[in-house]
C-alpha cells in the first residue's frame, strides 16, 4: 500500500487550504468597502481567520517536524528541488501574512481582538509609517501567496494527470477509491 500523509496532516492542510481561501477574498472584498459596521465587522473576521490561520499552521509544522512526512515519490531532482522550495515559501508566507496583518493593527492603533473574546497584545508600537509600510508588505505577500498556491495546484494537477503517479492522491485519499 502505497504510504499518504496521516489524517492530521491532511485535516490540517485541508482546514488552512480553506480558510485561506475565505480570507483572502474577503480582504479584497473588506477594503473595497466605505466605512460602515459591516466593514468593521468583516475587518474583526479577517482578522480572527487570520489568527486561526497562524495557530493551525503552527500546529501543522510540529505535528510535521514530530511526525514528519512520507519519503517523496520518485522525480526527477529538479522538481524535489522546486517542491521543496515551494513548500518552504509556503510555509513562511502562512507565518508572515497574519503577523505582518497583526503587526500592521498595531501600527494603526487597531487592536486585534480574536473572537472578540481574547486581545492580544500589540506587536509594535503605534505609528502611522510603519501601518503603511506593514500594509503594503501584507498585500505584496498575499499576492505572492496567491501566485504559489497558484503553482502549487497546478504541479499537483499535472502530478495526476500528466504524470499519473501518486503525489495528489497522498493528500486527497478520496480518490484512492476511483483507482
Amino acid at each position: 500500500m502505497m504510504q499518504g500523509y496521516n489524517r492530521p496532516a491532511i485535516a490540517l492542510h485541508w482546514l488552512v487550504a480553506v480558510l485561506i481561501c475565505c480570507s483572502f477574498p474577503l480582504g479584497l472584498y473588506m477594503t473595497s468597502l466605505a466605512l460602515s459596521p459591516l466593514k468593521l465587522q468583516l475587518y474583526s473576521y479577517h482578522k480572527w481567520l487570520g489568527m486561526l490561520i497562524l495557530a493551525l499552521v503552527v500546529l501543522r509544522v510540529l505535528w510535521r517536524l514530530g511526525k514528519g512526512a512520507p519519503p517523496a515519490l520518485p522525480a526527477p531532482a529538479w522538481q524535489r528541488r522546486a517542491a521543496a522550495v515551494t513548500h518552504a515559501l509556503l510555509y513562511a508566507l502562512m507565518v508572515a501574512i497574519p503577523l505582518t496583518g497583526w503587526m500592521m493593527s498595531s501600527a494603526k492603533g487597531f487592536p486585534v481582538v480574536w473572537l472578540g473574546v481574547l486581545p492580544l497584545p500589540d506587536l509594535v508600537g503605534k505609528d502611522e509609517a510603519l501601518g503603511e509600510l506593514l500594509l503594503a508588505t501584507h498585500k505584496a505577500l498575499n499576492f505572492l501567496l496567491l501566485g504559489l498556491v497558484g503553482l502549487h495546484v497546478a504541479a499537483a494537477l499535472k502530478h495526476h494527470f500528466v504524470d499519473r503517479d501518486a503525489t495528489l492522491v497522498r493528500m486527497l485519499p478520496l480518490l484512492r477509491r476511483g483507482q
